[in-house]
Protein backbone atom coordinates (compact mmCIF):
# COMPACT_ATOMS: atom_id res chain seq x y z
CA UNK A 1 0.00 0.00 0.00
CA UNK A 2 0.90 3.55 -0.97
CA UNK A 3 1.46 6.55 1.77
CA UNK A 4 -1.73 7.64 3.14
CA UNK A 5 -2.33 11.28 4.47
CA UNK A 6 -5.45 12.79 6.49
CA UNK A 7 -4.08 16.53 6.81
CA UNK A 8 -4.62 17.73 10.18
CA UNK A 9 -5.37 21.57 10.45
CA UNK A 10 -3.57 24.37 9.84
CA UNK A 11 -0.60 22.43 8.15
CA UNK A 12 0.13 18.93 9.44
CA UNK A 13 -1.24 15.54 8.03
CA UNK A 14 -2.18 11.71 9.70
CA UNK A 15 0.45 9.33 7.97
CA UNK A 16 -1.07 5.81 7.32
CA UNK A 17 -0.20 3.13 4.59
CA UNK A 18 3.80 2.01 5.62
CA UNK A 19 4.45 0.00 8.20
CA UNK A 20 7.62 2.01 9.60
CA UNK A 21 9.03 -1.26 11.38
CA UNK A 22 9.88 -2.66 7.82
CA UNK A 23 12.82 -1.17 5.96
CA UNK A 24 11.81 1.76 3.64
CA UNK A 25 11.80 1.49 -0.14
CA UNK A 26 13.39 4.12 -2.32
CA UNK A 27 9.69 4.93 -3.65
CA UNK A 28 8.19 4.65 -0.10
CA UNK A 29 11.43 7.18 1.02
CA UNK A 30 10.49 9.51 -2.30
CA UNK A 31 6.72 9.53 -0.79
CA UNK A 32 7.71 10.29 2.88
CA UNK A 33 10.23 13.26 1.40
CA UNK A 34 7.08 14.93 -0.60
CA UNK A 35 4.72 14.73 1.98
CA UNK A 36 7.49 16.74 4.10
CA UNK A 37 7.74 19.09 1.83
CA UNK A 38 3.74 19.56 1.77
CA UNK A 39 2.84 19.41 5.56
CA UNK A 40 6.09 19.32 7.36
CA UNK A 41 4.32 17.28 10.00
CA UNK A 42 3.31 13.82 9.84
CA UNK A 43 1.48 12.04 12.55
CA UNK A 44 1.71 8.18 12.43
CA UNK A 45 -0.43 6.33 14.61
CA UNK A 46 -0.44 2.93 15.69
CA UNK A 47 3.75 2.77 14.92
CA UNK A 48 5.36 1.47 18.37
CA UNK A 49 9.16 1.47 17.33
CA UNK A 50 11.39 -0.86 18.85
CA UNK A 51 15.14 1.27 19.23
CA UNK A 52 16.64 -0.55 16.09
CA UNK A 53 13.49 0.12 13.85
CA UNK A 54 13.43 3.72 14.64
CA UNK A 55 16.87 4.30 13.92
CA UNK A 56 16.60 2.28 10.71
CA UNK A 57 13.97 4.49 10.04
CA UNK A 58 15.45 7.40 10.60
CA UNK A 59 18.45 6.27 8.93
CA UNK A 60 16.78 5.41 5.54
CA UNK A 61 15.91 9.36 5.42
CA UNK A 62 19.62 10.93 6.01
CA UNK A 63 22.58 10.59 8.30
CA UNK A 64 21.58 10.99 12.03
CA UNK A 65 21.94 13.94 14.36
CA UNK A 66 23.79 13.56 17.87
CA UNK A 67 22.40 17.15 18.68
CA UNK A 68 23.08 18.18 22.31
CA UNK A 69 24.93 15.02 23.15
CA UNK A 70 28.28 16.61 21.55
CA UNK A 71 28.09 18.35 24.14
CA UNK A 72 26.98 16.45 26.88
CA UNK A 73 27.95 12.96 27.00
CA UNK A 74 27.59 10.58 30.24
CA UNK A 75 25.22 8.07 30.97
CA UNK A 76 22.90 7.05 27.99
CA UNK A 77 19.36 4.92 29.02
CA UNK A 78 19.31 3.95 25.18
CA UNK A 79 21.15 1.49 23.05
CA UNK A 80 22.05 4.08 20.07
CA UNK A 81 24.18 7.63 21.08
CA UNK A 82 21.60 8.72 18.16
CA UNK A 83 18.60 8.26 20.02
CA UNK A 84 18.07 11.10 22.41
CA UNK A 85 15.92 10.54 25.76
CA UNK A 86 13.24 13.00 25.47
CA UNK A 87 11.85 11.58 29.15
CA UNK A 88 11.76 12.82 32.87
CA UNK A 89 13.77 9.41 33.44
CA UNK A 90 16.44 8.56 35.12
CA UNK A 91 19.37 6.15 33.61
CA UNK A 92 18.05 3.77 36.81
CA UNK A 93 14.43 3.70 35.07
CA UNK A 94 13.19 6.22 38.13
CA UNK A 95 11.74 9.16 37.61
CA UNK A 96 13.92 11.81 38.59
CA UNK A 97 13.30 14.65 41.31
CA UNK A 98 12.58 18.26 40.44
CA UNK A 99 16.37 19.24 40.62
CA UNK A 100 17.23 16.49 38.55
CA UNK A 101 19.31 17.79 34.96
CA UNK A 102 16.31 16.00 33.42
CA UNK A 103 13.70 17.73 34.52
CA UNK A 104 16.00 21.26 33.50
CA UNK A 105 16.18 19.73 30.22
CA UNK A 106 11.76 18.78 29.88
CA UNK A 107 11.61 22.84 30.71
CA UNK A 108 14.09 23.85 28.07
CA UNK A 109 11.92 21.66 25.51
CA UNK A 110 9.29 23.69 26.60
CA UNK A 111 10.53 26.99 24.80
CA UNK A 112 9.71 26.99 21.10
CA UNK A 113 12.55 25.73 19.08
CA UNK A 114 14.49 24.18 16.31
CA UNK A 115 16.33 20.85 16.87
CA UNK A 116 20.26 21.41 16.30
CA UNK A 117 19.83 25.39 14.78
CA UNK A 118 22.81 25.89 16.77
CA UNK A 119 24.69 24.27 14.49
CA UNK A 120 26.07 22.98 10.53
CA UNK A 121 25.11 20.99 9.68
CA UNK A 122 21.35 21.38 11.16
CA UNK A 123 18.53 19.27 11.81
CA UNK A 124 16.32 18.24 9.07
CA UNK A 125 13.75 15.69 10.29
CA UNK A 126 12.88 14.53 13.71
CA UNK A 127 11.40 11.60 14.60
CA UNK A 128 10.12 11.16 17.88
CA UNK A 129 8.16 7.84 19.01
CA UNK A 130 5.79 7.65 22.35
CA UNK A 131 6.64 4.85 25.08
CA UNK A 132 4.96 6.02 28.12
CA UNK A 133 2.60 9.12 27.82
CA UNK A 134 1.01 11.40 31.21
CA UNK A 135 -2.49 10.89 32.16
CA UNK A 136 -2.68 14.97 31.28
CA UNK A 137 -0.75 17.61 29.23
CA UNK A 138 2.58 16.66 27.69
CA UNK A 139 1.42 17.71 24.18
CA UNK A 140 3.59 18.48 21.45
CA UNK A 141 2.94 21.79 19.56
CA UNK A 142 4.39 22.87 16.05
CA UNK A 143 4.03 26.17 13.99
CA UNK A 144 4.44 26.59 10.50
CA UNK A 145 7.33 28.95 9.32
CA UNK A 146 6.24 29.27 6.18
CA UNK A 147 2.53 30.10 6.79
CA UNK A 148 4.63 32.80 9.83
CA UNK A 149 6.57 34.38 6.87
CA UNK A 150 3.51 34.63 4.27
CA UNK A 151 1.69 36.84 7.13
CA UNK A 152 4.49 39.16 7.50
CA UNK A 153 3.29 42.30 6.66
CA UNK A 154 5.41 44.27 3.95
CA UNK A 155 7.35 46.33 5.74
CA UNK A 156 8.67 43.82 8.07
CA UNK A 157 9.33 41.38 5.15
CA UNK A 158 11.79 44.39 3.98
CA UNK A 159 13.40 44.68 7.42
CA UNK A 160 14.65 41.52 8.08
CA UNK A 161 15.50 40.19 4.29
CA UNK A 162 19.04 39.88 4.28
CA UNK A 163 19.27 39.35 8.17
CA UNK A 164 21.08 36.93 9.81
CA UNK A 165 20.92 35.65 13.41
CA UNK A 166 23.00 33.91 15.55
CA UNK A 167 22.03 30.95 17.37
CA UNK A 168 23.89 29.10 20.11
CA UNK A 169 23.22 25.69 21.85
CA UNK A 170 23.01 26.97 25.25
CA UNK A 171 21.02 29.88 25.26
CA UNK A 172 17.86 28.22 25.91
CA UNK A 173 19.62 27.05 29.18
CA UNK A 174 21.34 29.86 30.03
CA UNK A 175 17.63 31.72 30.28
CA UNK A 176 16.26 29.00 32.31
CA UNK A 177 19.34 29.67 34.79
CA UNK A 178 20.94 26.67 33.87
CA UNK A 179 24.88 27.32 33.86
CA UNK A 180 26.43 24.38 35.38
CA UNK A 181 28.81 24.12 32.14
CA UNK A 182 32.16 24.31 31.82
CA UNK A 183 34.04 26.49 29.45
CA UNK A 184 34.94 23.94 27.26
CA UNK A 185 31.57 22.94 27.14
CA UNK A 186 30.36 26.10 26.60
CA UNK A 187 32.74 26.68 23.63
CA UNK A 188 32.21 23.06 21.89
CA UNK A 189 29.63 24.41 19.44
CA UNK A 190 30.30 27.16 18.45
CA UNK A 191 27.13 29.54 17.23
CA UNK A 192 25.82 28.77 13.61
CA UNK A 193 24.58 32.00 11.57
CA UNK A 194 21.37 31.55 9.65
CA UNK A 195 19.37 34.24 7.71
CA UNK A 196 16.23 34.74 9.21
CA UNK A 197 14.43 34.56 5.84
CA UNK A 198 15.49 31.07 3.90
CA UNK A 199 13.48 29.76 0.67
CA UNK A 200 12.90 25.88 1.11
CA UNK A 201 15.05 24.44 -1.83
CA UNK A 202 12.49 21.53 -2.60
CA UNK A 203 9.59 23.15 -2.04
CA UNK A 204 10.48 26.79 -2.72
CA UNK A 205 8.40 28.35 -0.17
CA UNK A 206 10.14 31.06 2.08
CA UNK A 207 10.09 30.60 5.63
CA UNK A 208 10.89 33.02 8.63
CA UNK A 209 13.85 30.83 10.61
CA UNK A 210 13.21 31.96 14.47
CA UNK A 211 13.46 30.09 17.39
CA UNK A 212 14.51 30.42 21.03
CA UNK A 213 18.17 29.62 20.10
CA UNK A 214 18.34 32.64 18.27
CA UNK A 215 20.21 34.91 20.59
CA UNK A 216 21.69 37.75 18.08
CA UNK A 217 21.13 39.68 15.03
CA UNK A 218 24.25 40.20 13.21
CA UNK A 219 24.90 43.87 12.63
CA UNK A 220 22.67 45.42 14.82
CA UNK A 221 22.77 45.52 19.05
CA UNK A 222 22.08 43.54 21.17
CA UNK A 223 18.90 44.61 22.62
CA UNK A 224 18.07 45.56 19.47
CA UNK A 225 18.49 42.56 18.07
CA UNK A 226 17.22 40.60 20.74
CA UNK A 227 13.79 42.02 20.62
CA UNK A 228 13.36 41.82 16.86
CA UNK A 229 14.10 38.38 17.47
CA UNK A 230 11.10 38.17 20.48
CA UNK A 231 8.51 40.24 18.13
CA UNK A 232 9.02 37.64 14.98
CA UNK A 233 8.53 34.38 17.78
CA UNK A 234 5.49 35.94 18.55
CA UNK A 235 4.49 36.55 15.42
CA UNK A 236 5.49 33.14 14.07
CA UNK A 237 4.02 30.78 16.87
CA UNK A 238 -0.02 32.57 16.26
CA UNK A 239 -2.66 29.71 17.36
CA UNK A 240 -3.08 30.04 13.83
CA UNK A 241 -0.49 29.09 13.04
CA UNK A 242 0.36 25.84 15.53
CA UNK A 243 -0.59 22.47 15.24
CA UNK A 244 -1.03 20.79 19.08
CA UNK A 245 -0.75 17.44 19.02
CA UNK A 246 -1.87 15.01 21.92
CA UNK A 247 0.09 11.92 22.15
CA UNK A 248 -0.67 8.30 22.54
CA UNK A 249 1.44 5.44 22.77
CA UNK A 250 2.95 3.98 19.61
CA UNK A 251 2.21 7.09 17.88
CA UNK A 252 5.78 8.40 15.83
CA UNK A 253 5.36 12.20 15.17
CA UNK A 254 8.30 13.32 11.91
CA UNK A 255 8.52 17.20 11.61
CA UNK A 256 11.04 18.92 9.74
CA UNK A 257 13.08 21.53 11.81
CA UNK A 258 13.29 23.77 8.98
CA UNK A 259 10.15 24.50 7.98
CA UNK A 260 8.98 24.70 11.74
CA UNK A 261 9.47 25.04 15.71
CA UNK A 262 7.94 22.97 18.35
CA UNK A 263 7.48 22.94 22.03
CA UNK A 264 6.23 20.39 24.88
CA UNK A 265 3.73 21.22 26.88
CA UNK A 266 3.21 21.35 30.66
CA UNK A 267 3.02 17.77 32.77
CA UNK A 268 3.42 16.99 36.09
CA UNK A 269 6.95 16.13 36.59
CA UNK A 270 6.22 13.45 38.87
CA UNK A 271 4.34 11.53 36.20
CA UNK A 272 6.15 9.43 33.99
CA UNK A 273 6.86 10.27 30.04
CA UNK A 274 9.19 8.74 27.78
CA UNK A 275 9.48 9.60 24.26
CA UNK A 276 12.48 8.62 21.96
CA UNK A 277 13.47 11.00 19.39
CA UNK A 278 16.03 10.22 16.40
CA UNK A 279 16.81 12.95 14.02
CA UNK A 280 18.45 13.38 10.45
CA UNK A 281 21.18 16.18 9.75
CA UNK A 282 20.31 18.48 7.12
CA UNK A 283 22.45 17.50 3.41
CA UNK A 284 22.51 20.27 1.21
CA UNK A 285 21.08 20.40 -2.24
Amino acid sequence: MSLQLKPLQPFAAEASGIDLRRPLTPEQVKEIEHAMDTHAVLVWRNQPLTQDEQIAFAKALGPLDLGLRKLKGGPHRFKYAELADISNVKVDGEVADREHAKIVGNVANQLWHSDSSFQKPRAKYSMLSAVTVPGFGGETEFADLRMAYDALPDWRKKQVEGLHALHYALHSRFLLGDTNYTEEQKNSIPPASWPLVQVDPRSGRRILFVGVHACQVEGMTLAEGRMLLLDLLEHATQREFVYQHHWQVGDLVMWDNTATVHRGRWFDFAERRELRRATTEEVPA
